[in-house]
């Protein structure tokens, strides 16, 4: 099982980054290989991701959700994933977000991705990413 630990700053209320998040459909914009995440239920998600060029749609369920706080979740088939994003006010405008994600790479491909850091990198820049999306909301 392989591990990520990043965090992002993001100039903005708590509130509105957790809104943000807690929008699985507007992943796309942010999450590079996510082609679509459809809401099943208040707990359970769709998803299709397209990575490398392998095609996969599995769901994902959080197991547990706090308000402004933090949200987790773990894959319910598909890939072994499982992760928390926890949601820390540093100021009234602006936000720590911190992720960490435990996953089990399957085929040689996701063990390629995995051993050249690429996984991480991607998670970076995914965060990157939605700090820049919920900033550009704010204007």
């Amino acid at each position: 099982m392989s591990t990520i630990e990043r965090f992002v700053e993001i100039a903005a209320p708590v509130h509105i980054v957790y809104q943000h998040w807690n929008r699985f459909e507007s992943f796309p914009h942010f999450m590079e290989g996510v082609e679509g995440v459809e809401q099943l239920t208040s707990t359970r998600t769709h998803w299709r991701t397209r990575i490398a060029g392998v095609a996969r749609q599995f769901d994902a369920e959080v197991v547990d959700r706090q308000p402004d706080r933090r949200i987790e979740w773990r894959s319910v088939n598909g890939p072994d994933q499982a992760g928390v994003i926890t949601f820390d006010p540093l100021t009234p405008d602006r936000t720590r977000v911190y992720l960490a994600m435990a996953f089990e790479p399957d085929g040689m491909m996701e063990r390629i991705a995995d051993s050249t850091h690429l996984v991480e990198r991607r998670v970076e820049g995914d965060l990157e990413r939605f700090k820049d999306f919920v900033e550009g909301t704010q204007g």
